[in-house]
This record gives structure tokens, C-alpha cells and sequence, in this order.
């Protein structure tokens, strides 16, 4: 691996010049600029991690394809194990930054991919699977970090991508070349895209026929000429530009993943980088893979978001003077309870998981969507504890210009201490973390990344074994069996 550690990630960034815009002015160096340099350290710690003798293990492995040690965000999971190894290293990282370090949107595309690509040469006979082989080796031994680029901004929600009154809603092929083809449109909400190495487009749903031109998969170096990001904005974003240390929350990393608008404007991606082009049958079970592998992940790294939040209450309690009251017991109890079984979601549907005709391993499609079902209510019920928890002062504190103010800062420092042995920058600082955590951002990623809530209930439906659970009733008590149509 070329980047062995996150101060080597950091540098690989300053080499690369990708065109993004925050507030209307662009930015020169994400990892530098205020609005991106948290979420630069948050994506860093994957390769920390990678380079520490505790966590090796589990934040690198052997690549299949050459025998070399890779960063495990570049992994094609080849077992069961390789997929609980992922999940412990998702919960890790979650605890250590409070926040999303990103990587996750760009492995599960590389694994969804790896298997598609596989699939459409055995029926067509095309090469994809090797240039995508081809491809990802380079991504492993450089050691870059990759965003999955899937949703699309879908326009007209009634209409299908070759229905829509402005066709770059969807992104689509406007030109076939000898020599590869021209992609235009434009990818939303894309987690972690301004500070990574790659973009590997994908399409955002299931394709026809007549939207074969937006059948497309392909790899992009996020500075090829054309493409263009605009980074979003996020709660409370003024303070973190300010860099308000206390005000911020979590001054070392980014309140969510630091999602991004990326635009493709006539941008032209060679044949060797082209991994899908006009095959929309194999749209669905790309989609439907990348979708189960990033549900699961959902209930590992938000458990150790859930980790730190459930930390956090605790010690605010023990500063406010109400950690042994029983009702406080009982709420944090019950946060630890979630939280648990939450991740028992994310471990489940990884040891249930299986290989794919192309060997590479996918997790139990329906655990997978009944754990991203339970994040959209149990990481809310966590927030909703932690904020009955903390109190209204929360929302009320006066700002750390008051606190380090000459005039009044002995007033704040006065009249928001606790118990006397622990400073009253303390509890500010840990009231802030909790805003941070169970702010607007935060929980709207809970709820919608991955897909939203109703997404996951149409496939635990599609996949509920209704047919199968009728018989089982039926065989109980005698009914005669009948065949399907008849019931």
C-alpha cells in the first residue's frame, strides 16, 4: 500500500485538484479548508488504524487478486469472517470519531460491482470483470480512498430516467467513442466525495431497455476535467468554519460524512475504465447488492456513534449530580440495550452471509434491511434518551465567545457548574457533543442513508417468505396444500 498511514492519505490529497465549491467560492485545499478539513481527519483515521498494531488486523487484509496486504476499504469479501471483520472495524471507527470516516459507500460499490461485472461476461461475453480487476488492484496497491456514486438527482419522481423533460437527472451516456464514452448528469448527497481519490458511478435503480443509456458503471479520478462539486451544507457549519473549538461540538471531525453535489459535465471516461455499458438488466442486481452490503453497515458504525452519545450522557449526569438516580440508570440502560441489539442486526446478516458466482461474499439481504430498518428508529431513541437525559440547558448555553469573555465568563462558569470537582468547561464541552450528535444532521443520515425507511420495508415484503410461512400455518393444522395460484 502506497498511503500506509493517515498523515500519508492527507498529503495524497494536496497532490490532486479536484474543482469543488462550498458558499460559493471554491476551495483550494480540502484539507486545509474549515468546512473540509473534519472530515478529512475522520476518513484519516481508517488509515491510522491500518498502521496500528491493535487494529491491524481487522483494518487491513490479504487481496485475493495479488497476494499483497491491502487496506480493508478496498477488500473484496471473500468469507464470513471477512465480513464480521469489517463490522468490528465499523463500530471501532465509529467510537473513535464520533462521526462518518466515509469509506464505506465506496467498499460496497467495489464489492456490488466485482460480482455484477462477473455475471454480465458470463452471459455476454464482454471483459468488464478484468478491467474491473484491473482497476481495483491499482485502488488497492495505492491505497485510495474510493465514493460510490449512486444517487441520482431523479428530477420528476413520477417519471423513469428516459421519461424525464431534462434527461440529466439521471446519469447517462451522451456519446459512444471508439475509445470509451461521455457521461453527463450528476450524483447527490455523495458522502466523503471531496476529500477521496476516485468516483465510481453507479446507476441509482433498477433500468429497462429504453434507459440503456443510463445503464452505466465507470471510474472517474475525482479531478477529471468536467467534473465539478459543490460541498453541502451541515448544522451548526458556522461554527466549524469559525473553528469554535468548544461551540462546534467535535472540533477533530466532521458532524456527518461531508456529503457533496458532483456534476458530470461531458466528462469522457476510457474503455478501460468502463465497467457497465447499456446492460440494464444487470441494473437491478447492482443496485440491490450495494444496497444490502451499505444497510448493514449502518448498524455498526452508528453503534459506536450510538457508543460515544451513550458515554457522553453518562458523564454529563455524573457532573450534574443525577447518575445514580434509578430513572437515569433505566433510560441509559435501555441506550446500551439498543444500541446492542442494533449491532447484533449488523453482525447477523454478516454471519449469515453468502458467496456469489464470482466468489465474493454478500451478507443476508434481508437481516441487512431489517438492521438499516432498526437504525431509523433505535439511533433516535438513543438521541431522544440522551436529550431527556442532558436537560434543556442544551439548547439555551450561551456561546464560548460569552464563556472566555472577561466581562461575563465568570458568570457562565458561575452558573452552569455541577458538582464542584469538575470544571464547568467540562460540561459545556460535553453538552455541545451531544448537541452535535442528535442535531439535524446527524439523525436525517440515520433515517435516509442507505435508502429511506420505506425502502427497507418493500424489500423485507419482496424477501418475508410469505408463500412459505402460509404452508408452514397450513401444515400445522392439516389444509390441504394447494399450489400457488390456486393458494
Amino acid at each position: 500500500m502506497k498511503i500506509k498511514n493517515g498523515a500519508e492519505y492527507i498529503e495524497s490529497l494536496r497532490k490532486i485538484r479536484p474543482v469543488i465549491y462550498y458558499k460559493g467560492e471554491r476551495i483550494e485545499d480540502v484539507t486545509r479548508h474549515p468546512a473540509t478539513a473534519p472530515h478529512v481527519r475522520a476518513a484519516a483515521m481508517t488509515y491510522a488504524l491500518a498502521s496500528d498494531d491493535e487494529y491491524r488486523d481487522l483494518a487491513t487484509a490479504t487481496s485475493h487478486l495479488t497476494g499483497r496486504t491491502i487496506g480493508r476499504f478496498t477488500h473484496v469479501h471473500q468469507n464470513v469472517e471477512d465480513l464480521i471483520k469489517k463490522i468490528k472495524l465499523l463500530r471501532i471507527l465509529g467510537q473513535k470519531t464520533g462521526s462518518c470516516f466515509q469509506r464505506c459507500v465506496g467498499l460496497d460499490g467495489i464489492n456490488a460491482v466485482y460480482s455484477v461485472t462477473y455475471e454480465i461476461d458470463q452471459k455476454h461475453g464482454t471483459d468488464y470483470f478484468e478491467r474491473f480487476k484491473q482497476w481495483l488492484i491499482s485502488i488497492q496497491d495505492e491505497n485510495f480512498m474510493v465514493v460510490g456514486a449512486m444517487t441520482d438527482p431523479k428530477g420528476d419522481r413520477s417519471k423513469g430516467p428516459a421519461d424525464q423533460p431534462d434527461p440529466d437527472q439521471y446519469v447517462h451516456v451522451v456519446e459512444h467513442r471508439s475509445d470509451g464514452v461521455v457521461i453527463r448528469g450528476a450524483k447527490l448527497h455523495m458522502t466523503g466525495a471531496v476529500n477521496s481519490h476516485e468516483i465510481l458511478v453507479m446507476p441509482t435503480t433498477a433500468m429497462d431497455e429504453r434507459s440503456k443509456n443510463y445503464a452505466v458503471v465507470c471510474a472517474i479520478p475525482v479531478d477529471a476535467p468536467g467534473v465539478t462539486m459543490i460541498f453541502g451544507r451541515q448544522a451548526s457549519d458556522d461554527r466549524r468554519d469559525k473553528q469554535e473549538r468548544i461551540d462546534v461540538g467535535k472540533p477533530s471531525f466532521g458532524a456527518v460524512g461531508g456529503e457533496a453535489l458532483i456534476a458530470f459535465e461531458d466528462v469522457f471516461v476510457p474503455t478501460e475504465r468502463i465497467f457497465m455499458n447499456r446492460e440494464p438488466e444487470f441494473t437491478s442486481p447492482l443496485v440491490y447488492r450495494f444496497a444490502a452490503h451499505h444497510r448493514a453497515n449502518y448498524g455498526a458504525c452508528k453503534t459506536g456513534l450510538m457508543d460515544v452519545l451513550t458515554g457522553a450522557v453518562s458523564y454529563l449526569t455524573q457532573i450534574q449530580g443525577t447518575s445514580k438516580a434509578s430513572h437515569v440508570r433505566d433510560k441509559i440502560t435501555e441506550m446500551i440495550h439498543l444500541s446492542e441489539t442494533l449491532y447484533c442486526s449488523s453482525i447477523a446478516c454478516s454471519a449469515e452471509g453468502w458467496a456469489t458466482p464470482s466468489g465474493a461474499y454478500m451478507v443476508d439481504t434481508m437481516l441487512a434491511n431489517v438492521c438499516k430498518q432498526n437504525v431509523t428508529r433505535f439511533h433516535f431513541e438513543v438521541a431522544r434518551l440522551a436529550l431527556d437525559l442532558a436537560g434543556g440547558f442544551i439548547a439555551t448555553l450561551p456561546s464560548q465567545y460569552d464563556l472566555e469573555s472577561e466581562d461575563v465568563g465568570h458568570l457562565v462558569k458561575k452558573y452552569f457548574s455541577g458538582v464542584k470537582e469538575i470544571p464547568t468547561e467540562d460540561r459545556i464541552k460535553i453538552a455541545r457533543l451531544i448537541e452535535a450528535m442528535t442535531g439535524g444532521t446527524a439523525l436525517v443520515e440515520s433515517m435516509h442513508g442507505a435508502g429511506s425507511p420505506q425502502a427497507q420495508r418493500v424489500m423485507i415484503f419482496r424477501e418475508g417468505g410469505l408463500d412459505k410461512k402460509i404452508r408452514l400455518a397450513k401444515a400445522l393444522l392439516g389444509i390441504p396444500q394447494k399450489d400457488k395460484q390456486g393458494g
